[in-house]
């Protein structure tokens, strides 16, 4: 406001000496415009305190320029999921620049219990995001069937795109990680097989021993009844007293059940790696800096958020509903730390 008057994008057009449209495409982040005129508009406008008046953006364009979220974190780690806050948080950085907010869809307006397509409808969001949810909710398989563009980071269901890392790929790089080791006794550790990413390693990492002839046997297999670091070190204490004997090395399918294991491994007395290799998965920013820093599957947490990013733009941009529903396997890597033994020092 200046002398009680509102500031237009045309205050701004005459005092720049630059067009509207120009002014306009720099505030709504729209359009190719020069980096230096860029600059030199938003911070004019920073410095006048100008505010673009997003309702009759809206109003014009029918859109509400929000995204809601769907996170249900059965893991219970709540935004600071070592996996998926990550995810949101790079989704959150693609999307906002593109001038959009996110919301996150909960399950009660005021006094008023909704499901997730009655929050979505009441809200006008333009589309979805599904970090998790359960698959088996009716509420999710709603919101699958309805005209809300959503697009999935996680779960693999009839009328969903998802965006996902290539798991099979994942298991693939840290069997034969292990048997460039020489390794032939090899483990595995996972989470609850009612998570998709862990049922799906677990399926890649039978096949891909036996096609690599090696023997798959149940002493060596292992899947937790809970997420948490907590849950995967005191099941593993219990996994231990079974073996009859132990393997050379483990593969776990999350840094955080890696992470349990070695402590438990630690406290029955075995060392890691000279004792047993274990092998993470995720890379989260704790496995680096764990003792002994953690040999992982690296999945890029920023190119799953921002293809899912450009794929719901897309999605909204349609006109009906698309038909063509596809999974996008994001390729992952193996990092080798100190967890695994190298070929010069395998025992």
């Amino acid at each position: 406001m200046t002398n009680g008057k509102k500031i237009t994008i045309y205050d701004i057009s005459k005092a720049l000496q630059l067009s509207p449209g120009t002014i306009s495409k720099i505030i709504n982040n729209k359009g190719t415009v020069p980096q230096a005129t860029r600059d030199r508009v938003l911070s004019y406008v920073k410095d006048i305190g100008f505010v673009a008046n997003a309702n009759a953006r809206n109003l014009k364009s029918r859109q509400s320029f929000t995204i809601g979220i769907v996170f249900h974190d059965l893991a219970l780690f709540g935004l600071e999921h070592p996996f998926f806050g990550s995810i949101l948080q790079a989704f959150k950085n693609f999307i906002e620049p593109k001038g959009y907010e996110i919301v996150f869809i909960v399950k009660k307006l005021g006094d008023k219990e909704l499901t997730i397509l009655q929050w979505c409808e009441n809200k006008k969001v333009d589309g979805v995001l599904m970090i998790t949810g359960n698959k088996s909710s009716p509420e999710i398989i709603e919101l699958t069937q309805s005209s809300f563009p959503l697009v999935s980071v996680d779960n693999v269901m009839p009328n969903l795109t998802t965006v996902i890392s290539d798991d099979r790929q994942g298991i693939l790089l840290g069997i034969q990680h292990l048997l460039d080791l020489g390794f032939k006794r090899i483990g595995a550790f996972s989470g609850p097989l009612v998570s998709r990413a862990y049922e799906e390693r677990t399926r890649a990492f039978k096949e891909l021993l036996i096609a690599n002839g090696l023997a798959y046997e149940s002493q060596y297999f292992y899947a937790t009844a809970g997420f948490s670091y907590r849950s995967a070190y005191n099941q593993a204490l219990q996994w231990i007293e079974h073996w009859k004997k132990p393997p050379e090395a483990v593969f776990c399918f999350s840094d955080n059940l890696a992470m349990g294991l070695i402590h438990a491994l630690n406290k029955k007395g075995y060392q890691v790696p000279k004792d047993i290799s274990v092998i993470g998965y995720d890379d989260t920013q704790f496995a680096y800096l764990f003792s002994p820093p953690l040999t992982t599957i690296r999945q890029n947490k920023k190119e799953i958020a921002e293809t899912a990013g450009q794929i719901l733009l897309q999605l909204i941009k349609q006109t009906k509903k698309t038909t063509d529903y596809t999974i996008h396997r994001i390729p992952v890597e193996l990092v080798i730390r100190e967890s695994t033994l190298t070929k010069k020092s395998k025992k």
